[in-house]
């Protein structure tokens, strides 16, 4: 398939699949079963159907197109620098938020080549929503049934005496590194909205306009990241390291993120407000 439309298209349509997947365990009734992985993360009957179901329908869909998955062993560094493309999946994004059933889970689905995410889907299943995105063709949200439409990041107010800032922020990670840059904003806007919630959907919060800035100040991996990533700078923001070089993936032996800041507007000058965070 050589059209990315079509191909972001087919991908969204698969992520949706992996949705019900996911809803088929999330509305029966009592508490939702998990397992401990090594790293301490939970892991439930959703993430390993959804990640089943995903795995199979793109390595149908594009052959040639090696994947990494979250549910999935970790091929060695050796074999995966060789990758000049590849699918990253988190089959169940916000776990935690699915087994509290506060809605607040995603599929996450990115093309990396080269390094950048180029195409990504992010679905929330329970909220019925989808944000795609194509690196240079555009970004598009789709609620329910209704058509799709392009999405695009905001413009950085004016730091000024009446300017307000919206800041996303996750509900469990980072409170205490995330202080520091709330009280630096503070000084310099009039009024810092804070909004907290789980999973990828804060980047996609940005993609559409409804935040300004996300800075993650604790561990999260590639997988969490890549397709919102992608969502986000198709629709004209950005994702950086905090010394503000760009976010990139499958460079090293781990597959560890960096912190880092998602940004909605590209444009601004961002070093001279956060100043070093590194």
């Amino acid at each position: 398939m050589t059209d990315e439309l079509s191909l972001l298209a087919a991908v969204a349509e698969i992520a949706s699949r992996a949705g019900e997947e996911i809803l088929a365990v999330y509305r029966h009734s009592g508490d939702i079963a998990s397992q401990t992985k090594s790293d301490d993360s939970p892991l439930t009957e959703a993430d390993t159907r959804a990640n089943a179901l995903i795995v199979r329908a793109l390595q149908d869909l594009a052959p040639a197109i090696p994947l990494l998955s979250e549910e999935s062993a970790l091929p060695p560094y050796a074999l995966r620098q060789q990758w000049r493309e590849y699918w990253l999946i988190d089959p169940l994004d916000g776990t935690k938020e699915f087994i509290k059933r506060n809605d607040e889970f995603t599929v996450n689905i990115a093309l990396v080549r080269g390094g950048v995410p180029v195409l990504g889907v992010v679905h929330a299943p329970a909220l019925a929503k989808t944000w795609t995105g194509l690196l240079g063709r555009g970004a598009w949200k789709q609620e329910g049934a209704e058509s799709l439409r392009a999405i695009g990041t905001a413009s950085m107010p004016a730091e000024s005496a009446s300017g307000k800032i919206r800041v996303v922020a996750s509900r469990r990670h980072g409170a205490e590194s995330l202080q520091g840059v709330l009280e630096s904003l503070a000084r310099q806007f009039n009024e810092v909205e804070l909004v907290s919630m789980g999973s990828s959907l804060k980047i996609c919060i940005l993609a559409e306009g409804g935040a300004d800035l996300y800075p993650r100040l604790a561990p999260t991996s590639e997988w969490d990241t890549a397709a919102a990533q992608a969502v986000l700078c198709a629709a004209g923001g950005m994702v950086c390291g905090t010394d503000f070089s760009p976010l990139r993936y499958n460079s090293k032996d781990d597959v560890l993120n960096p912190f880092f800041l998602a940004m909605g507007d590209s444009r601004y000058d961002w070093p001279r407000l956060l100043g070093n965070l590194s």
